[in-house]
């Protein structure tokens, strides 16, 4: 009886064994020896249970004075190694209060994080029984068999079949930065472009190190499931457990919304529980070079304030946001050279929608088709999370032909919702992404097979050429032009236009109207080519009339990145997302930016009218008088006419 009771203790002591940390305290003084064991004890309390039981070990903790000076500690096999000039201060208690600059702030909150760091590298690294004794093997195997246990237990199974990692598991790597590479065949990405508000840079060296600095943060910060949402949710899962100091996070996700609007504080908080769908945002491609594929983004379908969560959110087109990787070009140039070479940064742009409509359909004259994504509801939170995230840390380069917008917008996809059907997808092109996604039953685009439907839900935002082409065969009929197209009649000159104004009835003027005004964004288009292309021409000359508008342009271009990468408001103060002590100041800072930033606008239009050319000038001039004529004939048909209504 005895013997058996022995043998199950035996056995129950191997298989519930604990991590234990054994410190080596030879020639250590008393208060030495208690000060380390407490520092010891308490890091031990800090890691989650399963940690503990799944490294089954005895580690050996020893001050050392090999250690170079700003090194804390290393570990290796089952012995860690703490720098021995750290200690006099640990063992009178002022480490405590000594501040330091690296992230954890005390000189005793960063020797308790090293410990912290450096097991979690023996967890992330264990081969847990799989390089046990086999003598220990068969012990374990016969006294599961004695004690009538059938086949191995599964605590003993688990740990001699597979490796137990973090670093290398796929959805971990997606969140962290280290992304698929399109057409690489799962390969991952070499560098982390994740480096804004981090909270040390160290964590960007491997994944292995991104492990070791996370679980730094997860047990010791408060405030690490508020900063890093989606990676506290990691690793809350994978272990069933999280610390008991978990601070409650303030509503709403901060953005920036980087609209046109300066007048008005950018900063928002974005609550993805009134996000309604996701939608893929295509615009058709057009002539131009660089949008000869179209683009991709993802629009967020936004309730208005009190509305609940239903179809009739998608008529709030006023609040709905739009997600856009674009390269930020910190020039006026935009060169197929340096986006094919990676010079242009890309960045997750949060715009307005209605900004977004404006400028494809009315300006490129390109259509959009907003195409809802089958996600569950779990699955749209996560993504507006995740979009937060990379919102605030994603800095990376953008290459037209590997990282374009598709592919931005697919690892945007793949890390916010982790949907299997994603993580074999490769496209580099948006409309291709958009046919595959179709494919996989992920997006659906019968919202489309209905033209009218589509247009009055908001499911497609036709071109404005359509508008121009219906309203100049109103023209056609009613004034009897001569010429074939609108491009024709958008040829002419305003002065040969003009004359036809006072033609027109009610019906034509409107038509008029419109038109006309499509030959001003045309000619601010062509203006806008031609500044650019005397400006970096005069800028190499030297030319003195440029003086005041390249201030202007550089100014602009300084103070306006901000929009698409706003951890610079915060000067390295902070990590991950800001919170409540952080926005204030983010609320102060981005007040004054948009103030600036409005300031510079009016005066860079004071001054690009005298920088056009006199013909290009005059035509816009021209154009502009044309507007105001038909405006004047429009209101005195009205009145004439009793104030009818347009047909």
């Amino acid at each position: 009886m005895a013997i058996a009771l022995a043998a199950l203790t035996s056995f129950s002591m191997l298989c519930q064994a604990e991590l234990r940390l054994t410190l080596d305290d030879r020639d250590l003084h008393a208060v030495e020896r208690a000060a380390s064991q407490e520092l010891l004890d308490e890091a031990i309390a800090a890691l989650p249970p399963r940690m503990l039981q799944r490294l089954d070990r005895d580690v050996r903790v020893r001050w050392h004075d090999g250690l170079t000076h700003d090194v804390y500690g290393s570990a290796g096999g089952n012995l860690l190694l703490l720098n021995r000039r750290l200690l006099p201060a640990l063992a009178d208690g002022s480490a405590a209060e000594q501040r330091t600059e690296r992230p954890h702030g005390t000189v005793r909150k960063e020797m308790l994080a090293t410990l912290v760091h450096e097991i979690a590298h023996l967890y992330d690294r264990a081969r847990l029984w799989s390089v046990v004794d086999h003598r220990q093997l068969a012990f374990c195997s016969q006294r599961a068999s004695s004690l009538g246990l059938v086949g191995l237990p599964d605590r003993c199974r688990g740990q001699t079949e597979r490796r137990f990692t973090l670093s290398d598991d796929p959805r971990l790597l997606d969140l962290a930065g280290w992304p698929q590479r399109v057409g690489q065949r799962g390969e991952r990405v070499l560098a982390n472009a994740q480096e804004a508000r981090s909270p040390d840079a160290y964590e960007l060296t491997s994944p292995l190190e991104f492990i070791a600095v996370n679980l730094e943060y997860f047990l010791l910060d408060p405030s690490y499931a508020c900063r890093r949402p989606l990676l506290h949710r990691y690793f809350r899962e994978h272990f069933g457990w999280q610390p008991t100091h978990v601070q409650a996070c303030a509503s709403g996700l901060p953005i920036l919304n980087a609209g046109h609007d300066f007048g008005r504080n950018p900063l928002v908080a974005l609550d993805p529980e009134r996000v309604y769908e996701v939608d893929y945002l295509f615009a058709e491609a057009n002539d131009a070079w660089v949008s000869r594929w179209g683009h991709s983004m993802l629009r967020l379908v936004i309730c208005a304030p009190g509305r609940p969560r239903g179809a009739d959110c998608r008529l709030d087109l006023d609040h709905h946001l739009v997600l856009s990787f674009r390269a930020f070009v910190g020039d006026v140039q935009l060169s197929s050279w340096d986006g094919l070479t990676g010079v242009y940064p890309s960045r997750l742009f949060v715009l307005p929608l209605g900004q977004v409509i404006d400028e494809y359909t009315k300006v490129e004259l390109r259509s959009l088709a907003s195409i809802p994504l089958n996600l569950r509801r779990e699955e749209i939170e996560t993504l507006v999370t995740r979009s937060a995230e990379v919102h605030w840390s994603y800095d990376g380069d953008y290459y037209f032909l590997s990282n374009n917008c598709a592919v931005e917008t697919l690892k945007l996809l793949r890390s916010g919702t982790a949907r299997p059907e994603l993580t074999a997808l490769d496209s580099i092109l948006p409309s291709g992404l958009l046919e595959i996604l179709i494919n996989r039953g992920v997006a659906d685009a019968s919202v489309l097979d209905n033209p009218r439907e589509a247009l009055r839900l908001g499911y497609r935002f036709d071109s404005y050429r359509d508008r121009y082409e219906a309203m100049f065969t109103v023209l056609r009929e009613r004034l009897g032009l001569p010429h074939s197209d609108v491009e024709q009649w958008l040829d002419l000159s305003a002065d040969q236009r003009r004359p036809w104004i006072e033609k027109a009835d009610l019906r034509a003027s409107a038509a008029l109207l419109l038109v006309e005004q499509a030959a001003l964004r045309r000619h601010l288009l062509l203006a806008q080519e031609e500044l650019k292309n005397r400006y970096l021409s005069g800028r190499t000359r030297g030319d003195s009339g440029l003086a005041k508008a390249d201030e202007a342009l550089q100014g602009i271009l300084a103070n306006s990145g901000y929009l698409s990468r706003p951890a610079e408001l915060l000067d390295g103060h902070g990590y991950g997302l800001p919170q409540a002590s952080e926005r204030q100041r983010l609320e102060d800072e981005s007040g004054q930016r948009q103030a600036t930033l409005s300031q510079l606008t009016e005066a860079l239009n004071e001054e690009v009218r005298l920088l056009l050319g006199e013909e290009r000038r005059l035509e816009l001039e021209s154009v502009e008088a044309n507007l105001t004529q038909i405006g004047a004939h429009l209101r005195s048909l009205h009145k004439a006419g009793g104030g009818l209504q347009l047909p």
